[in-house]
């Protein structure tokens, strides 16, 4: 093997230095030292936490001058809305007022909107930035856009998967990517996980995938999922889609359709729970298929294409 075809070899399954680029839905912008990534879709502030944090990036705060004129920017020209999410919060102590990153309220460089804070009905404790730049207080269950941001570092690395994530690992038999998420969530949970990280709940296209499928549980013993949750079935990428008794993808095929439809024993079981059917899909440790409560926490397992969070240039 000549070293041009090694090299093509270590970037595909070892992976590169980043230089300019992290994923191709976020920008990078040379004054704020990093990427942003504007969700035009409103969510409250956890769900906007989390999207980020699934995205490998933070809730963004203007946490310098460089950050709070990217951001106002990005507000005033990109947002609808009256203003947007910061990361900035007093969820873990009343009126104490710190970014995701651990920065102090009082060491930000923003400016309250006229009559702000003020906290109304005592339970405002997350902050937006409005579009002159001010900050207000509000309602973490109220519903607003949010900017996503990940700070350029030394040696940030993407691997062959096409992500800094170090979850995810390619396997050259199906040409996806896995990640086995040892965190138990519920499916639909999981489901925003996945797509966050640039993937999907896992979908079973073959004997061959379930076999990868049942490696990579065998990789996860019990034994590395301390807590009292259930560890012998996991949620993947099949649903009723309201339609009860009917089994289709994530992606609307029906199981066969898929190429895999294998059942455990006795499976589907649809059983219920206060009035509530099993009506998510999951994987059994030995490769084959469970329906369980969509609102049952589990271990999950995503898929991605090696390329889902590449340029196509």
């Amino acid at each position: 093997m000549n070293v041009f075809n090694s090299l093509c070899v270590f970037l595909l399954f070892y992976g590169v230095v980043v230089d300019g680029k992290f994923r191709n839905d976020y920008k990078f912008y040379e004054a704020a030292g990093g990427w942003f990534k504007l969700h035009e879709v409103p969510a409250s502030w956890n769900n906007a936490w989390y999207k980020c944090f699934r995205e490998g990036a933070v809730l963004a705060s203007p946490e310098n001058e460089n950050l709070f004129s990217t951001m106002k920017t990005l507000v005033a020209e990109h947002t609808k809305s009256c203003g947007v999410y910061t990361g900035i919060h007093a969820t873990f102590s009343k009126g104490d007022y710190y970014s995701i990153e651990g920065t102090p309220l009082s060491k930000i460089p923003v400016f309250w909107a006229p009559d702000e804070p003020d906290n109304f009905q005592n339970g405002e404790d997350c902050i937006v930035m409005l579009l002159n730049g001010t900050v207000a207080d509000v309602q973490c269950t109220d519903v607003y856009p949010f900017l996503c941001f990940k700070k350029k570092t030394k040696n940030m690395f993407t691997s062959g998967c096409g992500t800094v994530d170090t979850g995810y690992t390619f396997d050259p038999r199906t040409g996806s990517c896995y990640k086995f998420h040892r965190l138990p969530q519920t499916w639909h949970r999981a489901f925003a996980a996945c797509s966050g990280e640039g993937g999907h709940l896992a979908i079973i296209n073959s004997d061959l995938e379930a076999q990868v499928i049942k490696e990579l549980y065998g990789k996860n013993p019990d034994s590395t999922m301390p807590g009292n949750f259930v560890k012998h079935s996991s949620h993947i990428g099949h649903c009723d889609w309201g339609e009860r008794g009917l089994w289709l993808t994530i992606h609307g095929q029906t199981l066969k359709e898929a190429g895999y439809d294998k059942w455990s024993n006795g499976e589907p079981a649809n059983s219920t729970q206060a009035s509530t059917g099993q009506y998510c899909g999951a994987v059994h440790r030995p490769g084959t298929l469970n329906d369980v409560w969509c609102n049952m926490p589990t271990p999950f397992i995503c898929e991605k294409a090696p390329d889902s969070l590449v340029d196509d240039e």
